[in-house]
Order: C-alpha cells, then sequence, then structure tokens
C-alpha cells in the first residue's frame, strides 16, 4: 500500500496513514481502495492481538479530497463507491481483535466514520472528530447516520451532523466517545499503552464480547447505512454540493437552492 503503513511491535500491529499527496490524508481514490484493503487484510488476518490505527501530519484523516468529487459526478462510478464504501464498514466491524483509533489530529468524514467504529479512542487534545457531509451538499453516508446517534444521543448527533459541528476532544471525553486525550506529540505512546493493555486480556473472551457488542452497531447499520449511501449518491450529481464546492474554492459564502 502507498498511503498506510504497517509495522508491528509486539503483540501490536500499527497502520499509519501516510498519504503521499496529501498532508492531511484527505481521502481520494488511492486512500479509499487502501482502506478497503486494509479493513479486509486485518479481517483475514489480523497479524496480532491488538491494532492501532493512527496518521501521521496534521490530521488522521481531513475527509474527502475535493479533486476527486467532480469523478463521483460519473453516475456509472457510484454503484461500486457505495459497494465499496459498505464492504470497508463491515470488514473494520469484524476484524477479530480490538483496533485503538489514535487521532493525531481531525478525523472528518470518512475518517471520522472510521474512528469511531473503533473499539477505543485517543485523541490529541487538539483534534476534533466532525461529519461536514451535509455542509458540502451530501447526505451523511459512510455509515455517520448510523453511528453517531448511538455515541451521542439523536438530538446531538443530528446537530453535529447537519451542521458538520466538531466533536472536540474534551467534550468526547466528557461523552465517552474518547477513552483519553493527551497532547499530540503523546498520542502514539498512549494508543501503543491502551492496545497493549488489550493484547493482554484473554483473546477469546475479548473477541467474543467485541463481536457481540459489534452486533448492535450492525443492526444499526442496517437501518440506515443503505438508506444514507441511497440518498447521498444522487447528491454528487445535485447543484447544490457543486455550489459547496465552488464557494469553497472561491472562499465565499454558497448559495443552496434545493437542487
Amino acid at each position: 500500500m502507498e498511503a498506510i503503513h504497517l509495522r508491528t511491535e509486539g503483540d501490536v500491529v500499527v497502520a499509519t496513514v501516510r498519504h503521499p499527496r496529501s498532508p492531511v490524508n484527505a481521502v481520494d481514490e488511492l486512500l479509499h481502495d487502501e482502506f478497503a484493503e486494509l479493513f479486509a487484510q486485518l479481517r483475514r488476518d489480523p497479524g496480532g492481538r491488538a491494532i492501532v490505527l493512527t496518521g501521521e501530519g496534521k490530521a488522521f484523516s481531513a475527509g474527502g479530497d475535493f479533486e476527486w468529487f467532480p469523478q463521483l459526478r460519473d453516475p456509472a462510478r457510484l454503484p461500486a463507491l457505495h459497494r465499496a464504501a459498505k464492504q470497508m464498514v463491515w470488514d473494520l466491524l469484524d476484524i477479530e481483535v480490538p483496533v485503538v483509533c489514535g487521532l493525531n489530529g481531525a478525523a472528518a468524514g470518512l475518517g471520522a466514520s472510521i474512528a469511531l467504529l473503533c473499539d477505543v479512542i485517543v485523541m490529541s487534545e487538539r483534534a476534533v472528530i466532525v461529519d461536514p457531509h451535509v455542509n458540502v451538499g451530501l447526505v451523511a453516508g459512510d455509515g455517520g447516520a448510523a453511528v453517531w446517534p448511538l455515541l451521542v444521543g439523536p438530538l446531538a448527533a443530528k446537530r453535529h451532523l447537519l451542521l458538520g459541528e466538531p466533536l472536540r476532544a474534551d467534550d468526547a471525553l466528557r461523552l465517552g466517545v474518547a477513552a483519553e486525550a493527551c497532547p499530540a506529540d503523546q498520542v502514539h505512546e498512549r494508543a501503543m499503552a491502551w492496545a497493549q493493555r488489550l493484547a493482554a486480556q484473554p483473546p477469546l473472551a475479548v473477541r467474543g464480547t467485541k463481536q457481540a457488542v459489534n452486533a448492535q452497531l450492525k443492526q444499526a447499520l442496517l437501518t440506515s447505512f443503505d438508506l444514507s449511501t441511497a440518498l447521498e449518491l444522487p447528491c454528487f450529481l445535485s447543484h447544490d454540493h457543486v455550489e459547496a464546492i465552488d464557494a469553497m474554492r472561491e472562499q465565499r459564502t454558497p448559495r443552496f437552492e434545493g437542487r
């Protein structure tokens, strides 16, 4: 893989997002495909008794790459994207061993959903988790519509999703979404500490308990994932999506028309 680097430290496998062409690890076709490849590989063979998933640079993953979005306006490409995104989420949930997400920086869009579907989150004090789908004229797909209500409740989830309101590290810690918040230069160390604690637990009991809890997440995804992504795909072809991207590039206020 070009954008995700794997190494092993004792019983812990460390996967680091390090996009060669994006200092904020934005999701383009390369990173989207490699997230899918990573989770499929770890589902088949975790390679250790715990996993740390983290990023390098300014962000864990700053969401979709605006340069990729125009390619997604081709209707012929959207069904394959939907299938790949769905399989990616299910593979992540089916990784048998615990996954600790070390948020070195912002997790946005797909990056936010991936972080929230992990088992433990360690956040930099400067990190935020944010889903800006609606802000760019898209329905909140990628699993966000399913996982946010489970973690923060429906009312707070709608506020975060409809307004793209970020969840800061202190609030994530208070709500139990994050297990720990620490200075940015300690994220890897603290994420490893959590992973090593989990790796030292009885493996069969850990795997079975994770499977049982994730069954509830899967039920929520069965309810909302296909619906949210089915509603998201036409938005790539909408005037409002194009307007949102153009307005961001031109640093102006967008004018949405509901079409």
